[in-house]
């Protein structure tokens, strides 16, 4: 690797990188020649490690290790890890029983982001990649996430979103979408009636935190070829079962962080 290459921001990475690949405390003269920074440069960023606690001297006080801060990280990273497996197995399982794409979708400042998803087997599907944004007023994961804001919070987007007419059936009238948000409340899911893309349907449950705060919604959508109104509601129950299983996932994953 060609040091000039090497971004600024990657190289306390791979100090890191290479003390966990060797296994051992390394001199940072050991370390430089994974890397080839020059001597001054790997001096100066192992000090920086070792003066924020990442790293930590060895008994002979010429060789360094991975500091607890370090081992921390490193539990971090395995443990969301981990977490993604879990939720990943339980959107496979939900993409079976539905025979649709399944998505686990977070809100972002503009509108909800694909954080995950698992794709039907079907030729014929509407694909919509994982870091993706669609609106919230006209997706069901969207509606769920206007519909868990307390109502002060949620006049105030409701009144500054462009709520863009998508289709013929999207809702684009504040006081319609508002009644809207109401019923999604009170029977604790959502549905997209071609309101993002004509010929397209989902139905979307909201994850919420103990406190009833939302956390991400777990959604399906297919062709309205394939899903009719009553098959997309036949699912609900399949869809509710995934949210309790991810609440419970998360629950403990917070509580053991």
């Amino acid at each position: 690797m060609e040091t000039a290459r090497i971004p600024t921001n990657l190289r306390t990475l791979l100090i890191l990188e290479t003390l966990a690949d060797a296994g051992e405390p390394l001199t940072p003269t050991q370390i430089n020649a994974q890397i080839g920074l020059p001597k001054q440069t790997i001096h100066r960023l192992c000090q920086t490690l070792l003066d924020e606690g990442f790293l930590i001297r060895d008994a002979s006080g010429k060789k360094m290790g991975p500091a607890p801060r370090s081992v921390t990280m490193a539990k971090g990273v395995l443990t969301a890890r981990d977490l993604q497996h879990a939720r990943r197995t339980v959107l496979q399982h939900l993409s079976r029983k539905t025979g649709e794409t399944v998505n686990y979708v977070l809100p972002d400042v503009s509108g909800m982001t694909y954080l995950d998803r698992v794709e039907t087997d079907w030729a014929f599907r509407i694909e919509l990649p994982i870091g993706s944004k669609v609106p919230f007023h006209c997706t069901a994961s969207g509606k769920c996430y206007l519909a868990s804001l307390e109502p002060r919070s949620q006049q105030r987007l409701l009144t500054s979103l462009p709520l863009d007419k998508r289709t013929p059936n999207t809702i684009s009238d504040p006081a319609v979408l508002q009644r809207s948000l109401n019923t999604i409340q009170r029977q604790g899911y959502a549905l997209d009636e071609e309101e993002l893309f004509e010929g397209m349907v989902a139905l979307a449950v909201p994850i919420l935190s103990k406190h009833g705060q939302f956390q991400a919604a777990v959604a399906f959508h297919g062709p309205t070829q394939r899903l009719s109104p009553e098959k997309l509601m036949g699912h609900l129950d399949d869809v509710r079962e995934a949210v309790r299983k991810l609440a419970h996932i998360e629950t403990n994953q917070t509580e053991d962080g």
